[in-house]
């Protein structure tokens, strides 16, 4: 049992060393297998790694392809979608530019439309007052055949033939304008046959007239036949004896007849009055396309024209020298082509071809229409406006010439002549003739007919004395005739007063004495003291000093 025992220890301890040794030899190859494990797992792992990233290397290498594919196509998107904005925009500018120019074609249409509009209802309200106008005349010009009831004794015609067919004149005009009233307005085919009726009316006046001059005439003369008959009956029954010499209107002092006094204008005279009348004839009908245009734009210009010619000679008054000046370099200007401020904006004669002959013919007419006006009623404004117009009379010579037409057609006193009465003139136009505004076949009053005519001859008698002192040209001139000329200017006083006065004062009524008296005192006077005053307003040196 000891022997078993010893042995069974030493195969105990055998055994105990062999699973020792087995147990480490099971450590060591569990320690192998678990390093190798472990280097396999860390290989797989690596390889998994490596795997994982060659996936994220293909994964990101395949959204980086995507991202690119997505931004090809964002971009070709982007690219045909600014193309397909572009084809828009350009469609749209296309259509726009089409659209504007069928809105500003419709514009223009409208505009067009608007004013044919404009000038139609213009022109039939024209039309329109023209008709009212001459039914006017007509009615006046009918009533004047009924006045003429006090000649039917003398005339040979019947009367109411007359008074019937200007009935049926004033019934034609009056019917016109009722249906022209209710078609709207009047065309010309309507003004024309309006136009045509005043004509016979006027006709028919006019011949009516002749009827009445006609048969007065006759009357005339059968009184002077019946007159000159009874007084060689008167001779015959006083028997033969001296013959009474009829007075003769015309003579001197102490009765003595002066042949030297003329008894109608010279015909130098009146040769250069109808060259200046035919002179002013000319002028109008050089501007007449301007006048009678219809378009728009030259109705403009001719407006800013007239006014740029006319305001100017309106402000001239007893302003101060240098201001006069202004007015006369203004004028200066727009005669000779340059530009000049009127109504804020720039004005030119260049602006039409006919634009200077308008100026000058409506400047002329305004410097006279001054005298007649404003001097009229201020006898002191004569020398500035006088002053201003010698001066433009003596750069421009066509526009005094101008002046000069329009004076005498409207004063004939200062040619000076007094047109005779023609066989077959109507009263009317020998008024008008004579210088007397007659409207609506009445004349005007005589206080105002010679207020004007001598507004006319002071204005005229202020140009021939005074000269624009800034000018270079020396003419005859003075404040006074008296200066002048001395002793021969006394001779032409006394003149006036011993062989004028007596003819004057033989035909001019009682009631218009009052202007004859105030001139020969005025005379009277200035005889007595040998002097002529210095008339009211006369431009001094220290005038043109202010």
């Amino acid at each position: 049992m000891a022997l078993q025992s010893s042995r069974g220890i030493r195969v105990e301890g055998c055994i105990r060393m062999y699973e020792l040794v087995h147990r480490m030899k099971g450590t060591e190859g569990l320690r192998q297998w678990q390093e190798e494990q472990e280097r396999k797992v860390r290989a797989l792992s690596e390889m998994a790694s490596e795997q994982l990233k060659r996936f994220d290397e293909l994964k990101e290498l395949k959204q980086h392809k995507e991202f690119q594919d997505l931004r090809e196509v964002i971009e070709k998107s982007t690219r045909e979608a600014l193309g397909h904005q572009e084809k828009l925009k350009a469609e749209h500018r296309h259509r726009a530019k089409i659209l504007n120019l069928k809105l500003r074609e419709a514009e223009q249409q409208r505009l067009k439309q608007a004013e044919q509009e404009r000038l139609r209802r213009e022109e039939g309200q024209v039309r329109l007052r023209s008709l009212y106008t001459m039914q006017e005349e007509v009615l006046q010009l009918n009533q004047q055949l009924d006045t003429s009831d006090q000649h039917k004794d003398l005339l040979k015609v019947d009367l109411a033939a007359f008074r019937t067919r200007g009935n049926q004149l004033c019934s034609l005009i009056s019917g016109i304008i009722r249906t022209t009233s209710e078609s709207g307005y009047p065309t010309a085919e309507n003004q024309a046959e309006a136009e045509r009726a005043l004509q016979e009316m006027r006709d028919l006046l006019r011949n009516l007239g002749q009827e009445i001059t006609r048969a007065c005439e006759d009357k005339k003369r059968q009184d002077e036949e019946e007159a000159q008959a009874k007084l060689q009956a008167s001779q015959i029954q006083q028997g033969p004896g001296p013959h009474t010499q009829s007075p003769v209107p015309n003579q001197g002092p102490g009765g003595t007849r002066n042949e030297d006094l003329q008894m109608k204008v010279q015909d130098s005279t009146m040769q250069w009055y109808q060259q200046l009348q035919d002179a002013s004839a000319q002028c109008v009908l050089a501007f007449e396309g301007l006048t009678s245009s219809k378009d728009s734009q030259a109705k403009k210009i001719k407006m800013d024209l007239q006014k740029a010619a006319t305001i100017p000679v309106s402000q001239i008054s007893t302003i101060a020298g240098s201001k006069l000046k202004e007015v006369f370099d203004k004028i200066h200007s727009l005669l000779s082509g340059k530009p000049v401020q009127s109504g804020g904006r720039s004005v030119s004669v260049t602006l039409n071809p006919q634009g200077l002959d308008f100026v000058q013919y409506k400047l002329a007419e305004k410097f006279v229409k001054q005298g007649e006006e404003e001097v009229a009623s201020h006898h002191e404004a004569a020398f500035p406006i006088a002053v201003v117009a010698s001066g433009i009379w003596e750069l421009h010579p066509r526009v005094g010439d101008l002046i000069l037409a329009h004076l005498h057609k409207k004063c004939p006193y200062s040619v000076p002549f007094y047109p005779a009465f023609k066989e077959g003139m109507a009263l009317e136009d020998y008024q008008r003739m004579l210088g007397y505004q007659v409207k609506d076949s009445k004349v005007e009053q005589q206080d105002n007919f010679l207020k004007r005519m001598s507004g006319m001859i002071r204005l005229y008698a202020a140009i021939i004395q005074l000269r624009w002192p800034y000018g270079n040209q020396q003419e005859v001139c003075g404040n006074a005739l008296m200066k002048q000329y001395q002793v021969q200017f006394w001779k032409m006083i006394l003149l006036i007063k011993e062989d004028y006065f007596p003819r004057i004062e033989a035909i001019t009524s009682s009631g218009q004495m009052g202007s004859f008296i105030r001139l020969k005192q005025f005379l009277e006077k200035c005889l007595q003291r040998k002097e002529i005053p210095v008339p009211k307003g006369f431009l001094t040196s220290s005038f043109w000093r202010s």
